[in-house]
């Protein structure tokens, strides 16, 4: 029931000349927890779902209705207007994944998007895209985004710490200009072995 839309190119937004970010599970895979990801460029749904539904509508058949959790959306409108049609917004605070968004067609059903935030960087939005709409996967979309906040604080602690390594003398440290103690060992080593 879903269908691959590439990361790069994107699908095109009729509302816009900016690309739509969205990735879906290929068409007819196995049900999974996520059937995709969309990536859109502010917390405004009134200004974002329009073109999100206008290019899932001639995908999925019309969509009626949208639920998302408010913990990442400042203002939930109660509808919006998309292409000749009004789609109904609604939200669920406990029962919903704050990083999920619901999509709803009264013909077809219902589909579950990762919402990657705004401000996320492209290589992660883009690794998160290609995870969600993976028809194996089995993480739920708050479980991806705290797998790539601790990808993130790990890389971070790594750079950090090669920071400091290079700080104290790590990477450029020059090697020490007296070898002696080392000459020491091997002519001793040497000597050992001349009386056996």
């Amino acid at each position: 029931m879903t269908t691959t839309l590439p990361y790069t190119p994107a699908v095109e937004d009729r509302t816009s000349s900016l690309p739509l970010r969205l990735m879906l599970a290929p068409a007819g895979s196995a049900p999974a927890l996520l059937d995709g990801a969309w990536w859109p460029r502010s917390r405004d749904l009134t200004a974002e779902l329009p073109a999100l539904a206008a290019v899932l509508d001639p995908l999925w058949g019309r969509i009626t209705h949208v639920t998302v959790n408010p913990t990442f959306w400042p203002v939930i409108p109660r509808k919006v207007p998309v292409d000749g049609h009004v789609v109904g917004v609604g939200w669920f605070k406990a029962e919903q994944d704050p990083h999920k968004l619901l999509l709803l067609s009264y013909s077809v059903g219902r589909w579950d998007l990762l919402v990657i935030p705004p401000e996320t960087g492209p290589a992660t939005a883009a690794r998160l895209m290609t995870e969600a709409a993976d028809p194996l996967g089995t993480l739920t979309a708050s479980a991806l985004m705290n797998e790539a906040e601790q990808r993130r604080i790990a890389e971070e602690m790594e750079l950090s710490l090669v920071s400091v390594w290079d700080s104290e003398g790590g990477h450029g440290a020059r090697l020490p200009t007296s070898r002696s103690p080392a000459r020491a060992v091997i002519a001793q080593a040497s000597d050992a072995t001349k009386g056996i």
